[in-house]
């Protein structure tokens, strides 16, 4: 178990730093709206610093989402099963699509960043044409950490099918649907609903 939460502690930590990019993109993006209307001089970066901050948001926060258990899913008929039936599932599923998707990711993400630093890929959208390589090597680097933390969850699911009951997950911010339905459950005194989540 402490395994497991290793992982969910260094892709919960890599997800969280890379949340910061949100702000330098807002930041950026105002900066570009300010210079492009009130000054009459738009910048030359503005384009290729978005989609590069946007890009690195959404591959490092799909390992996170995955550690936190947020990914999406049925949940309306997934909360309603018992934790085995709920483990036998995603079980399956990981085997299934996840692991050929994410595996097949990381391959091609890695072939893809090898050829950009081979020819020392610089953007073409842009006349300062940033490098893309860094950038690029993100792609097989969030391949890994997911592959990574669908194995912390596979061991979840064997954990799971061996107890009956989903074993305990880090704790930092909750989704207001799941501290509702939390809510209802102490209110009825009946078991807590997200442990079944």
């Amino acid at each position: 178990m402490g395994l497991i939460l290793a992982i969910d502690k260094v892709n919960t930590a890599i997800g969280k730093l890379a949340g910061w990019t949100i702000l330098i993109l807002t930041l950026a993006i105002s900066y570009e709206v300010f210079a492009r209307y009130v000054l009459r001089a738009p910048t030359e970066w503005a384009f290729d610093v978005s989609y590069i901050l946007y890009g690195t948001l959404f591959m490092l926060a799909g390992p996170y989402a995955l550690a936190r258990n947020a990914h999406v899913r049925g949940d309306f008929l997934y909360r309603q099963w018992a934790p085995r039936t709920q483990a036998r599932l995603d079980l399956a599923l990981y085997f299934l699509f996840f692991f050929p998707g994410i595996i097949a990711l990381a391959w091609a993400g890695y072939k893809f960043a090898a050829f950009s630093w081979m020819i020392g890929e610089h953007s073409s959208n842009s006349p300062s044409g940033p490098p893309l390589y860094h950038f690029k090597s993100l792609i097989p680097i969030a391949g890994v950490l997911m592959t990574v933390q669908g194995l912390a969850e596979v061991a979840r699911c064997v954990i799971c099918l061996r107890t009956g009951e989903w074993p305990p997950r880090l704790h930092d911010v909750e989704e207001t649907e799941k501290l509702i339905l939390e809510q209802a459950a102490a209110a009825q005194g009946a078991p807590e609903a997200g442990k079944a989540i």
